[in-house]
């Protein structure tokens, strides 16, 4: 496992096919474990962190899609994939709506199951990044109860009844992502799909196969498979991190935003009419990148028709009584502590915080609280002592057009030296949780995936190999 750290839970009831998985993903350093049930394999994602998991479709009691429905509501950062000898495109396409990042068929080859677990765990980690910010309620984390949220989401609203396209934008961490869930939740649109995918951090071929999907024989082992724009059609397409889209991919948006709104699968040359309403998101200053060639002026417009600015926590202060007490009764009850709830000179100091990671990095310091206070209230010198250990963020960017413009880019060495206290600060953490990732990223005060990804920067976690070399031992199997 140290090889990759990547670690993926297999699910079915055939144990040759366990077997045989295990070895594959064993041959490229990635550790797996099998399990023959859906309720074992709940019961080991409750026990252990993992990267993917892979499910059978058929299986007896609780099958692959039941499977997939319960991760997404407990787990909604891991990735799973569908794998079945019974595939059909309407099952990929429910599959996908449900929540599957990927659909294969048995019997599959070695270089399709390493692809599909390398791309996934790309996609994934990449998808997983803000998803517990929303959380499957949609928008009840997003508290209104200062004068100017409900100022910055007027627009929202007013927009929420039609098809128009929404802007929204802001620091990383505001909540933009439970403020895509909002407007969805007040449109026409509601009983459709609400589909988001991350524009950052995936490859730009990837991401195109991830919006528009594939067409069979497009690439090797490509199979006919629907992307995000198909999967959200009567429903919401919600596009995160749009300002970090590479040129030829902000093309390809443009025409899908522009009349009469078509898209083709990679590989296809049949275009479909996409029947999607797109929110996009970004804490990009897209002006300046306009200004510096780095975003299509033509595009911008298109997507800023209603735009959202987000204000940052530390203008909101009003709101963190209340974010802290529903986080605190979420967590409290996910760790079965029912009751347990901060002191009032607690709040009072987190209040009185700055918050350069806005709602996610609040919303991480309640969780660590929750899970490593001892009585049933926490204390102010608890928070005080959190707080002592907090790894300072990056200076946050503008939050409005024009904010903090004169200040100019860090230098150089001053970005060096942010690089190597982070990596400092990440070792040291990993040294106190002795290696689990899951305990270190709270006590940074990140995510898991954000501490994923920075170890991944930081040379600290190795990607999943490429390897082209046939499956050694193998043996022959039956589809199930």
């Amino acid at each position: 496992m140290e090889a990759t750290d990547v670690k993926v839970l297999v699910v079915d009831d055939d144990p040759a096919v366990g077997k045989v998985l295990g070895k594959l993903l064993a041959q490229e350093g990635v550790d797996s474990v099998h399990v023959p049930s859906a309720a074992g394999a709940l019961a080991e994602l409750a026990r252990a962190y993992f990267d993917l998991v892979i499910t059978d479709l058929k299986m007896p009691g609780m099958d692959g899609l039941e499977l997939l429905r319960a991760v997404r509501g407990s787990y909604p950062e891991t990735p799973v994939v569908l794998i079945t000898a019974y595939g059909t495109v309407p099952d990929a396409v429910e599959a996908m709506k449900a929540g599957a990042l990927d659909f294969i068929l048995k019997p599959f080859e070695r270089d399709d199951i390493l692809r599909v677990v390398r791309d996934t765990v790309t996609v994934g980690r990449a998808l997983g990044e803000d998803a517990s910010v929303a959380g499957p309620e949609g928008g009840q984390e997003l508290v209104e109860e200062s004068p100017r949220m409900r100022h910055a989401l007027a627009p929202l609203r007013k927009a929420a009844p039609g098809n128009t396209t929404v802007l929204l934008r802001g620091e990383s961490g505001v909540g933009k992502d439970v403020a895509a869930h909002l407007l969805h939740d007040l449109s026409g649109r509601r009983q459709g799909p609400f589909i988001k995918i991350h524009c950052a951090g995936i490859p730009e071929t990837l991401l195109e196969s991830e919006l528009f999907g594939t067409k069979k024989g497009a690439a090797s082992g490509a199979i006919d498979r629907p992307g995000r724009v198909e999967l959200a059609a009567g429903g919401t397409l919600f596009l995160d991190e749009i300002g970090d889209l590479t040129p030829a991919m902000q093309l390809k948006l443009l025409e899908l935003l522009e009349p009469p709104h078509t898209f083709q699968r990679l590989g296809d040359t049949k275009p479909q009419h996409a029947d999607v309403r797109i929110v996009a998101a970004t804490h990009r200053d897209l002006e300046s990148r306009i200004r510096s060639g780095e975003f299509r002026e033509d595009l911008f417009y298109r997507l800023n028709v209603i735009p959202v600015w987000i204000p940052p926590l530390r203008e909101r202060r009003e709101e963190i009584p209340g974010l802290v007490a529903k986080l605190c009764m979420k967590f409290a009850a996910n760790a079965g502590r029912r009751g347990l709830r901060f002191a009032p000179d607690a709040v009072e100091l987190l209040g009185a915080q700055p918050w350069q990671g806005n709602v996610r990095q609040l919303k991480n310091f309640v969780e660590r609280l929750t899970i490593l206070s001892d009585g049933p209230v926490i204390t102010r010198g608890e928070v005080e002592g959190e707080l002592g250990r907090q790894v300072a963020p990056e200076a946050p960017p503008a939050s409005a057009p024009g904010a903090g413009a004169a200040h100019g880019a860090p230098s150089a060495a001053l970005e060096e030296q942010r690089s190597e206290a982070e990596k400092v600060a990440i070792a040291r953490a990993l040294d106190r949780a002795r290696g689990n990732k899951s305990i270190a990223a709270r006590i940074l005060g990140i995510s898991r995936r954000t501490l994923y990804n920075k170890m991944h920067l930081y040379g600290m976690l190795p990607p999943v190999r490429e390897s082209s070399k046939p499956l050694a031992d193998a043996e022959d199997w039956r589809d199930s």
